[in-house]
């Protein structure tokens, strides 16, 4: 098989939320670790770097917060020490029913045909899971253990 165009990851979610609200979820890593990773080394800000931790995976990614522009768009750049990284897009749309739209674009992904295939497959369901989580969270304030629970015997 031969790939005429690279494949990227897209999902999006509409939360009951005020955008405010929700775009806040995404750069304070006291409640990102809510619904996504375990623990955050810092809130997203232009230019710093960040570290991402999962601990019941042992793992972690470094974050390069390449921009910001509150409560509408989030850009990073980010990948496991040695991995080439991959480029992840939040947009945030605020709605007149004071509820937020929210889209992620993971872009990016290198190797062969079949690896770069599986890994945009893999980013999909992963943002479809972080932001049912975050949907849950956000209107009902329920941790629903998502990530945690998606590969739930890895060591």
């Amino acid at each position: 098989m031969n790939i005429q165009n690279v494949p990227i990851a897209t999902t999006a979610m509409l939360i009951r939320k005020p955008v405010s609200e929700v775009f806040e979820a995404f750069v304070n890593p006291a409640i990102t670790a809510k619904f996504w990773f375990t623990k955050g080394s810092g809130r997203l800000q232009v230019g710093k770097q960040i570290r991402w931790d999962w601990e019941m995976y042992n793992i972690s990614v470094q974050v390069s917060v390449k921009a910001i522009e509150d409560n509408k768009r989030i850009l990073i750049e980010w990948g496991a020490v040695g991995e080439k990284p991959t480029t992840v897009e939040w947009v945030f749309t605020s709605r007149s029913d004071n509820t937020t739209f929210v889209s992620v674009t993971n872009s990016g992904f290198s190797g062969d045909g079949d690896e770069i295939v599986s890994q945009a497959l893999d980013s999909t369901g992963g943002f479809a899971l972080v932001l049912a989580g975050a949907k849950a969270y956000l209107e009902h304030n329920i941790s629903l253990n998502l990530i945690a629970d998606r590969f739930p015997d890895r060591p």
